[in-house]
């Protein structure tokens, strides 16, 4: 394995660990319709959210990284 798909990996896991981090404070219930399964589609949205934002951050710096 290269060490430039290492450092991509270890980027996406930093990046969706720190994104869950940081969206875990969000009030979920405040946006979630009041259903019995509330709790889980709230947790599933989070996880989601969290892989998105995470995508996003790290292909903005490995954008940056190869640039310079």
């Amino acid at each position: 394995m290269e060490i430039n798909a290492i450092v991509k990996i270890v980027l996406h896991i930093i990046t969706f660990s720190f994104s869950f981090y940081c969206l875990s404070g969000l009030d979920l219930s405040k946006i979630m319709l009041n259903t019995p399964e509330r709790g889980a589609k709230g947790q599933v949205l989070l996880f989601l959210m969290s892989m998105a934002l995470g995508y996003l951050v790290a292909q903005f710096l490995i954008a940056i990284m190869y640039r310079l």
